[in-house]
C-alpha cells in the first residue's frame, strides 16, 4: 500500500502542485512569523541586557499608589539620597537620572524620530568624567543650558553633526540648542525609531523635575560586591517613598515585558496564518476528493483483490503525508526567508542580532503542514473506502445519497442558527467570536444547498453568452459539494475583510459625529504623541487679539469616597463657548469655585443629584468639599467630574495641560491656523487641529490598521485563488471526454475557454456574495456591542468598498480560469474522446 500511495503521488505531481502551494504558503506564514518574532525578541532582550550592565541596584520612587490613580504625586529622589547611596559600603559610584520627553525638529522642520519615544535625559559624568551609559563617538558632553548631545541613530537619520543648532521643545516653547556631542546607546526605544536627547544634569532637572531632584538613582557595585548585598545596604538608607531594585530584576522585568509584547504580535500574526491554513483545508479536501473519485475503479479493484477499507484509507493518508511533508519543508524554508526579509526591512530600527531559528519553529512548521494535510485528506479517503467494490466498478463517481444531503443540510441549519443566535445575544468579544465561527461553519455546511438556487439565479445573464454560458451554469452546479468547498475558501477571506471594513467605517462616522456634537471650539491644540502641554501655551494664546475664548483641559488624580477618580479641569468662564454638552440638570453656570459638573453615569453610580455635596482628596493630599452644579450626558471625548481650573490647579503637583481649546473671532481658516502656529513659535511638536484634522487623523490611523489587516488577509485570498485554479484544472481533466464531444459537435476553442471562464466567474462570485453578506452581518452584530459604549455609533454600509470586494471576487474567477481554460481549449479532440 505504501508503494501504491507513493506511485500515485508521483503520477499526479501536476494535480497536487496547487495543494502543495496552498499548504506551503500557510506554513511559510507560520514559520516566518515565528522566525521574525523570535529574532526580534532575542535581539531586544540582548539589547536590554546591555542597557543594565552599568546598573547593579536602581533606586526608584515608590509609585504604586500613583500608578493606580491615587493622589499625592510621584515622589522625586534628592541629591542627599544620591550622595548617601554613593557612600554605601560596596558601592563604586552612583548615577542620578533625570528623564522626560524632548522633541527635536529636523532640518526640514518636521519632528525627528518615530513612534511615541522621543526621550530626554541627562549626561551624568562618573569618577572618570564620562557617563558609561552613553559613550561619545564625537564631540563632548553638554555642560550648560543651550547644549545637547543626540544619539548616533537620530543624528544619522536627521543628518545632524556636532556644531549644528537645532530646534527643540519639551512641552511648549521652542528652544534653540547646539549639538556638542553624538553618542551611542543600547536603548531599545532608540533602536525602534525613537530619539534620545541628553542635557547637562542641571538643565535636565530644570526641564523635567526640580533642581536637585532625580527620577532614578543607579548604583554600580564595587568589585567583589554582589547585587543582593549592595541592595541590602541601600535598603537601610531609603526613605519611605523610595525602593531599591537589583539590576538583574530590572533586566528580568524588561525581558518579561519584551516577551509579552512579542507574544501579542506573534498571536495576531499566527491567527492570520491559521486563517490561511483553514482556507487551505478546503483546497486539500477538494483535491483529494477529486483524485479519489478519478481512481474509484482502481480502489475498487484493490478492494476486490483483498485490500481492506483501513488499507485504502491508509493509502490516501500516506499520499497526504508525502504531500504535507514536501509542502512543510518548502514552507519552512520560505518562512526562514520571510523572517530574514522582515528583519532586513526593519533594518536600522531593529537591534543587531542573528537570525533565530529554534527547534520549536522547525517542529511546528513540519507538524502544521503534515497534520493539516492529513486531516483534510482523511474524510475523502474514508469516503472512498466505504464504497462497495462492485458499485465502484460500475460508476466513476459516487453520487451523494439523498439521506446524506438531508443530514448535512439539517446539521448546517442547526449550526448556522446557533451561530446567528449567539452573535445576536453575545455581550462580549469572545461570545461574538464563537457565534461568528459557528455561523461560518454552518453556512459552509449549507453551501451545497445554497449553490444551486443562487447560481441558477444567474442563468439569464449566463444565457447571454450562448451555449458556453448555459454549459458553465450547469457545470457549476453539477457537483454542489465541490463548488461549495471552492467558493467557501474565498468566502472566509471576504467575510473577514468586509466585517472589518463595516466596523471601521461605522467607527469613523461615530468619531466624526462625536467631535461635531461635543466641540464648539474652532481649534484644539495638543502636543505630539499626546504628551502634556506646558501651561504657557494657554497663556500665550489668551494674549492673541483674534482669539475670543481659550480653555486648557487638565487632568488630576483624586480620591472620592475611598475610590480613585480622575478630575478634569477647564476654564469655567469660557468653557461654554468651547464645549457643547447636553445637560439633564444644571448648566456650565454651576462650574465655579467649589462647584463641579459631572456626567450622568458618574452621578448615577454615586447617587448624586443637582446640589449634592461630596468630599474629595486632591493630588496634593489636601481635602475639599465640592457641590454638583450640573449633570450632563458624557461621551468618549468629555466625561467624568469637571471643575474650574482655578480650583483644581493649586492642588496639582505638576501643572500641565492635556489640550487647549481655542475659539477665534474669524472661525476656522488657514490664516487663523497659521496665526496660532506663529504665536506658538511654529513649534513642530505642537499640533493645531480643527474638527476635520481630528477626524482625518483618526481616519488615517483606522485606514492604516485596515491596510495592515488587508495585507495579512491577502494570504488567505491568494490561497483561495489557488483553490479555484486547482478545482478547475482537475475538473477539466475529469471532463476530457465531454470537452472532446463538445468540440466534435461544433463548439470551438474560444467557446470552450469561455465556458471554463464563466464557470470560474460564477463560483467566485458565489463565494464573494456569501462572504460579503456574512461580513455585513458580523459588522452589524459587533456594532450592537460597540453602540452600548459609544452613543454616536451607527451602522455605515461601505457600498463602494463592498463593490470593490465583489469586483475582486470576479477578478479572482477570471484570473484563476486562465490556465485551466487554455488547457481545455488546447486538448486534442480525438484523444479527449478516447480518454478514460
Amino acid at each position: 500500500m505504501f508503494r501504491t500511495a507513493l506511485r500515485n503521488v508521483l503520477a499526479h505531481k501536476a494535480r497536487l502542485l496547487m495543494t502543495v502551494l496552498a499548504v506551503m504558503l500557510g506554513v511559510a506564514f507560520v514559520s516566518g512569523t515565528l522566525v521574525f518574532t523570535n529574532t526580534f525578541s532575542e535581539a531586544q532582550k540582548n539589547s536590554s541586557q546591555k542597557g543594565f550592565t552599568h546598573v547593579d541596584v536602581a533606586v526608584q520612587p515608590h509609585t504604586a499608589d500613583r500608578d493606580n490613580g491615587a493622589p499625592g504625586g510621584a515622589p522625586l529622589l534628592t541629591q542627599r539620597l544620591l550622595d548617601k547611596a554613593a557612600e554605601v559600603p560596596g558601592a563604586a559610584y552612583a548615577t542620578g537620572s533625570v528623564d522626560g520627553q524632548a522633541f527635536l525638529a529636523g532640518k526640514d522642520g518636521e519632528l525627528v524620530g518615530q513612534g511615541f519615544s522621543r526621550a530626554g535625559s541627562n549626561y551624568f559624568p562618573g569618577p572618570d568624567g564620562k557617563d558609561a551609559r552613553y559613550p561619545l563617538t564625537s564631540g563632548r558632553a553638554p555642560q550648560r543650558a543651550g547644549e545637547i548631545a543626540v544619539d548616533a541613530k537620530t543624528a544619522d537619520r536627521a543628518g545632524f553633526k556636532v556644531g549644528d543648532t537645532v530646534r527643540m521643545s519639551v512641552s511648549g516653547p521652542v528652544l534653540p540648542q547646539k549639538i556638542t556631542g553624538i553618542f551611542t546607546t543600547d536603548s531599545g526605544s532608540v533602536t525602534a525609531g525613537g530619539s534620545l536627547t541628553l542635557f547637562d544634569t542641571a538643565t535636565a532637572q530644570k526641564l523635567f523635575t526640580k533642581p536637585g531632584r532625580f527620577t532614578e538613582i543607579d548604583v554600580k557595585a564595587a568589585p567583589g560586591t554582589s547585587q543582593t548585598a549592595l541592595k541590602a545596604g541601600i535598603d537601610k538608607i531609603l526613605p519611605r517613598d523610595a525602593e531599591a531594585v537589583t539590576g538583574q530584576k530590572l533586566a528580568d522585568d524588561e525581558t518579561r515585558m519584551i516577551e509579552e509584547n512579542s507574544s501579542a504580535s506573534k498571536t495576531i500574526l499566527l491567527i492570520f496564518a491559521g486563517i490561511s491554513l483553514f482556507v487551505g483545508i478546503f483546497i486539500i479536501a477538494n483535491t483529494f476528493t477529486m483524485l479519489v473519485a478519478q481512481r474509484t475503479k482502481e480502489l475498487a479493484l484493490m478492494r476486490a483483490v483483498g485490500a481492506s477499507r483501513r488499507q485504502v484509507t491508509r493509502s490516501v493518508l500516506i499520499e497526504a503525508f508525502v504531500v504535507g511533508a514536501v509542502a512543510a519543508v518548502a514552507g519552512l524554508l520560505a518562512g526562514i526567508g520571510i523572517g530574514a526579509g522582515m528583519r532586513s526591512a526593519i533594518g536600522a530600527d531593529m537591534p543587531d542580532g542573528p537570525l533565530v531559528i529554534t527547534p520549536g519553529t522547525v517542529v511546528t512548521a513540519l507538524a502544521v503542514g503534515i497534520v493539516v494535510t492529513m486531516l483534510a485528506a482523511w474524510l475523502p479517503g474514508r469516503r472512498a473506502a466505504k464504497i462497495p467494490p462492485v458499485a465502484a466498478m460500475n460508476s466513476v463517481h459516487a453520487v451523494a445519497t439523498t439521506k446524506s444531503l438531508v443530514v448535512r443540510n439539517t446539521i448546517g441549519a442547526v449550526v448556522a442558527a446557533a451561530g446567528a443566535g449567539l452573535s445576536l445575544v453575545a455581550t462580549d468579544e469572545s461570545g461574538l467570536g464563537l457565534g461568528a465561527g459557528l455561523l461560518v461553519i454552518g453556512v459552509f455546511i449549507l453551501t451545497p444547498l445554497l449553490a444551486k438556487p443562487l447560481i441558477e439565479a444567474a442563468g439569464p445573464l449566463l444565457r447571454l453568452f450562448g451555449m458556453s454560458g448555459k454549459l458553465a451554469g450547469q457545470n457549476a452546479v453539477r457537483n454542489p459539494r465541490r463548488t461549495a468547498a471552492t467558493a467557501s475558501a474565498l468566502m472566509i477571506g471576504l467575510t473577514l475583510i468586509t466585517g472589518l471594513t463595516v466596523i471601521a467605517g461605522s467607527m469613523q462616522k461615530a468619531i466624526d459625529k462625536m467631535a461635531t456634537d461635543a466641540l464648539k471650539a474652532d481649534y484644539v491644540v495638543v502636543m505630539a504623541n499626546t504628551y502634556p502641554l506646558s501651561p504657557d501655551v494657554a497663556k500665550k494664546l489668551e494674549r492673541q487679539p483674534d482669539i475670543t475664548a481659550v480653555s486648557a483641559l487638565r487632568e488630576s488624580p483624586a480620591r472620592i469616597g475611598g475610590e480613585h477618580e480622575s478630575l478634569a479641569g477647564v476654564d469655567g468662564k469660557s468653557v461654554d463657548k468651547l464645549v457643547k454638552l447636553d445637560f439633564t440638570s444644571g448648566s456650565f453656570a454651576g462650574l465655579s469655585g467649589d462647584k463641579a459638573v459631572v456626567d450622568a453615569d458618574t452621578a448615577k453610580n454615586r447617587g448624586w443629584k443637582l446640589g449634592s455635596s461630596f468630599t474629595v482628596t486632591y493630588e496634593d493630599g489636601k481635602k475639599g468639599k465640592l457641590t454638583v452644579g450640573g449633570i450632563y450626558k458624557g461621551n468618549e471625548m468629555l466625561k467624568g467630574i469637571m471643575l474650574d481650573n482655578a480650583t483644581l490647579t493649586p492642588h496639582m503637583t505638576e501643572v500641565n495641560d492635556k489640550q487647549v481649546m481655542v475659539k477665534t473671532a474669524s472661525g476656522t481658516s488657514d490664516s487663523a491656523k497659521k496665526s496660532i502656529q506663529k504665536a506658538l513659535g511654529d513649534n513642530p511638536a505642537i499640533q493645531v487641529q480643527d474638527k476635520d484634522d481630528i477626524s482625518n487623523e483618526i481616519a488615517k490611523a483606522i485606514n492604516m490598521l485596515l491596510n495592515v489587516l488587508y495585507g495579512l488577509l491577502a494570504m488567505a485570498v491568494i490561497v483561495a485563488v489557488l483553490g479555484v485554479v486547482n478545482t478547475l484544472a482537475m475538473s477539466v481533466f475529469e471532463r476530457q471526454q465531454e470537452i472532446g464531444m463538445l468540440r466534435a459537435i461544433g463548439l470551438d476553442r474560444s467557446g470552450i475557454k469561455r465556458m471554463v471562464r464563466l464557470e470560474s466567474l460564477v463560483i467566485s462570485l458565489f463565494g464573494g456574495i456569501l462572504g460579503i453578506g456574512l461580513g455585513v452581518f458580523f459588522g452589524w452584530a459587533a456594532g450592537q456591542q460597540i453602540a452600548e459604549k459609544i452613543a454616536t455609533y451607527e451602522l455605515v454600509m461601505p457600498w463602494g468598498r463592498m463593490g470593490v470586494f465583489l469586483l475582486l471576487a470576479a477578478a479572482v474567477g477570471v484570473l484563476a480560469a486562465l490556465w485551466p481554460a487554455r488547457r481545455a481549449a488546447r486538448m486534442n479532440m480525438l484523444n479527449a474522446i478516447k480518454a478514460d
